[in-house]
């Protein structure tokens, strides 16, 4: 008989997703309008900042409804597919954020986040989803979801049918 050898605990990034929670265009223009409405009298805003590529859509909304006409980017890559990597600066922003509001569609496990933070010390950073890991990263969010679940924005998906939620039950 052979030792079996006990698993490793996966940090946040690398734990396999349990659960997907879908989200429409719908839903993402109201929970965007949403944020809009908790940052309107937070303070005159000098601009956004939206973390590329998922904040993009929700920046564009926010800074509608906030009239806000300056809109820069932060341009980093950290996943590929379902994969959280090391996160790369491809672009960065000048200045150490003070008046600007930072938008992203999502805190995940925080490594984004926190290079962000680090960037733009200053700014407000405002986000439509936060996960338990990375939700002391941000200021202003609409939406906590749990760490083990992966959130499919509507730029990921495409309709088709899915099963019934009980047939992905574990057998007993």
């Amino acid at each position: 008989m052979t030792a079996r050898k006990s698993p490793e605990k996966a940090s946040p990034a690398q734990a396999s997703t349990a659960k997907t929670f879908p989200v429409s265009w719908d839903e993402l223009h109201r929970n965007a309008r949403a944020l809009a409405w908790r940052l309107l009298d937070l303070k005159p805003w000098r601009g956004i900042v939206a973390v590329t590529r998922g904040g993009l859509v929700p920046a564009a909304i926010v800074a509608r409804e906030l009239d806000i006409r300056l809109v820069d980017t932060v341009c980093i890559a950290s996943y590929d597919d379902r994969k959280q990597g090391q996160a790369v600066v491809l672009k960065s922003v000048a200045g150490d954020g003070d008046g600007w509001l930072i938008i992203d569609d999502l805190v995940d496990t925080g490594r984004t986040a926190r290079v962000v933070r680090d960037m733009l010390p200053k700014a407000h950073f405002a986000t439509i989803y936060a996960k338990p890991a990375g939700r002391p990263l941000v200021d202003t969010y609409i939406t906590e979801v749990s760490q083990d679940t992966w959130i499919l924005f509507p730029w990921d998906i495409d309709l088709q049918y899915a099963p019934p939620i009980a047939g992905e039950r574990p057998t007993r």
